[in-house]
């Protein structure tokens, strides 16, 4: 098998792999897209992009409608905060997707990084295979 048909292959019997992320598969043809390792060191308030596979989407009843995202890369997780009025205008591409890019601005708050999400697209690549979301509502 090569490397694409392993990754499918562990993905589909195990739901993980042992090999490398998907993300490490398609980073070269990510240009300007920060993996989640470069966000502590980038500037707060600076406008980023991060793409991964989405692991996690929580809209918690206390939270007044905003919905945080949890993508995973191939270096990390990066942590993203949808606005209501966003998260009604892409409601489908944001619970349907399972990878996403994500355009912000980047936030550093008591030693927590997290983009303020102004954009979300999905991320659609051949053979870009990842886990299932763990979504809380």
């Amino acid at each position: 098998m090569n490397i694409l048909e392993r990754l499918q292959s562990d993905f589909s019997g195990l739901e993980l792999t042992t090999g490398p992320h998907p993300m490490a598969l398609i980073r070269p043809q990510l240009k300007n897209i920060l993996r989640a390792a470069d966000l502590p060191s980038a500037r707060h308030d600076q406008i980023v992009r991060v793409a991964g596979n989405v692991i996690c989407r929580q809209r918690p009843g206390t939270a007044k409608g905003f919905v945080f995202i949890s993508l995973e890369d191939e270096t990390g997780i990066a942590n993203a905060i949808v606005t209501p009025p966003l998260f009604e205008r892409l409601r489908l591409i944001i619970t349907q997707e399972p990878f996403l890019l994500i355009t912000g601005r980047l936030q550093h708050l008591d030693n927590v990084v997290s983009i303020k999400a102004h954009d979300i697209t999905g991320l659609h690549y051949e053979h870009l295979v990842g886990t299932r979301s763990h979504d809380f509502h």
